[in-house]
């Protein structure tokens, strides 16, 4: 298989994207696209691929999950002390992207990330499963650790610590980060690589939106 990757292609046929599709505020089409994967099976319609870069410029990936769109900005949670915690502090300037194969449909958006407020972190973290809690206390993401034993020998000790939901502080060190775009793509596959890409630009307060060639 690995031999070859070259060969490895398929053709998109099912859908197409024309003007008359789109709507005039790229947040309101985004949210159409995520239902429509929602409702297509897609497996975890909510991944998206964030790229951070560090303060050399050095670039890094990874799959977060989104779980908010609110007032025009995307939101996802993570540890603040994690590389890409270190990465947005010295450079708030990010990308994602989300696939969805089964529509043969990605949206791309570019903005730049900062910290929502700290009570509004708290409320999700309080929403979230107790062992999900006690994870975020157990894990100094992104450090380097001797075991999986000493992984699951912290979490099992802060599980005695902190028996119930209710006894958990809130870590200080986690929360969330709300990417405000300035620009998103919406790229729908065709056929003979000959793919719909509309980008839509924000222009102060407006945005405007432009046909790209594939």
């Amino acid at each position: 298989m690995a031999s070859d990757i070259d060969k490895i292609r398929r053709d998109y046929k099912s859908r197409s994207l024309d003007e008359a599709d789109l709507h005039n505020d790229p947040i309101q089409m985004f949210l159409k696209w995520f239902d429509e994967a929602g409702q297509s099976g897609s497996l975890d319609v909510n991944a998206m691929t964030l790229a951070t870069v560090d303060e050399s410029g050095k670039p890094s990936t990874r799959i977060v999950l989104l779980k908010g769109v609110e007032n025009d900005s995307f939101v996802f949670f993570t540890n603040y002390l994690s590389r890409k915690g270190q990465n947005l502090a010295a450079n708030p300037n990010v990308s994602l992207c989300f696939f969805w194969p089964e529509l043969e449909r990605q949206i791309r958006i570019d903005g730049t990330c900062s910290k929502i407020a700290s009570v509004d972190s708290e409320k999700y973290f309080r929403s979230r499963p107790y062992e999900s809690q006690i994870g975020a206390w157990a894990s100094a993401q992104s450090s380097i650790i001797s075991s999986r034993t000493e992984l699951e020998n912290n979490f099992k000790s802060l599980m005695q610590k902190y028996p119930t939901p209710e006894s958990i502080p809130f870590p200080e060190f986690w929360g969330g980060y709300k990417v405000n775009p300035t620009e998103i793509e919406f790229w729908q596959g065709r056929s003979s690589r000959l793919h719909d890409r509309f980008l839509y630009l924000k222009q102060k307060n407006s945005w405007t939106l432009n046909r790209m060639s594939p």
